[in-house]
């Protein structure tokens, strides 16, 4: 997606090697015309799926998947790393690393809200080692849904997360792919 990369090139970054900062578009700051474009973007790719259903983790993955369930016409589901008093006490659960925050949390999807009959279709903002993914991808099999594809805003494709979901048979559409941040330089696939 060209106004995605041209975005990060504008604005992108780079922390380390392995990391980038996009904090002004879409992990602090929301820039809600390119979010809104990305929503449009994944909701053409993934409509002959027929999604019934958009699953993010909190909380950056939010705002695209919003868009992208707005533009599909379908809910949002979103796994909490808290639960909250208020959250059912039947959920599925799975234990995920962060790459970005250094920790490992438990993520959470209420089973009111997941079931056998939906089709699902996993959109975030970003994949490193795929962790989150993985967990998310796991959580809908517990479900006994049908996961129908995974939507990546940003893929590190130097890291393995994109390619081992793939390698699991997942279908993975990324709107910008990363081949390298070495030496501070951002280099596109």
């Amino acid at each position: 997606m060209n106004l995605l990369k041209k975005r990060i090139e504008e604005v992108g970054d780079v922390v380390t090697d392995g990391v980038l900062r996009l904090d002004s578009i879409l992990n602090h700051q929301v820039d809600p015309e390119l979010i809104m474009a990305m929503g449009r973007e994944f909701a053409v790719r993934f409509k002959d799926s027929a999604p019934t259903k958009v699953v993010t983790v909190e909380s950056s993955g939010i705002p695209i998947a919003f868009a992208t369930a707005l533009e599909l016409g379908v809910p949002l589901i979103f796994a909490r790393r808290k639960k909250s008093v208020t959250m059912s006490e039947q959920v599925y659960e799975e234990r995920v690393p962060s790459f970005t925050k250094g920790i490992v949390t438990d993520i959470m999807i209420s089973t009111n809200y997941l079931n056998s009959e939906d089709r699902v279709l996993i959109i975030d903002d970003f994949i490193a080692n795929g962790d989150a993914a993985r967990g998310l991808v796991r959580i809908v099999a517990k479900a006994g849904a049908e996961l129908v594809g995974i939507g990546i805003a940003v893929e590190k494709s130097f890291q393995q997360g994109g390619s081992s979901l793939r390698e699991m048979g997942c279908r993975v559409e990324s709107l910008a792919k990363i081949a390298s941040l070495t030496n501070g330089k951002i280099v596109f696939d």
